[in-house]
């Protein structure tokens, strides 16, 4: 089953709430392109979003499938592509979306803002 790894192309970065300059590139949208840079992942689709509504947490990305637990996970950056990546394919592999902890990323075990159950 095809797990969707989202990327907020709207976040500010890790200091949100510092003004960027109005044509200054948005972190987010850094991050997105990282993630595409360095290329897909087995079972993930890779989608930039507007807004993943988790402003105060810098770069958000989140996790969804069908049928499994979705998460959202802040504070992240460009530098942190690779583990988002690793992250995704193995929340990808698993058939509920709960990675055992040790597995995952330590990105993804510090950084988690929510976890929200499956859609019935």
């Amino acid at each position: 089953m095809r797990a969707t790894l989202y990327v907020c192309t709207t976040c500010r970065g890790v200091a949100p709430h510092d003004p960027l300059p109005e044509d200054a590139p948005r972190p987010g949208v850094d991050l997105l392109a990282e993630i595409e840079r360095l290329g897909p992942r087995d079972g993930v689709e890779v989608r930039g979003v507007e807004c993943l509504t988790a402003c105060d947490n810098g770069c958000s990305v989140s996790l969804s499938a069908p049928g499994k637990w979705a998460y959202v996970y802040g504070r992240m950056t460009s530098e942190n592509a690779a583990d988002i990546l690793d992250g995704a394919s193995a929340y990808a592999a698993s058939t509920d979306g709960l990675v055992p902890w040790r597995e995952r990323p330590v990105i993804f075990r510090k950084q988690s803002i929510a976890r929200i159950p499956p859609q019935e």
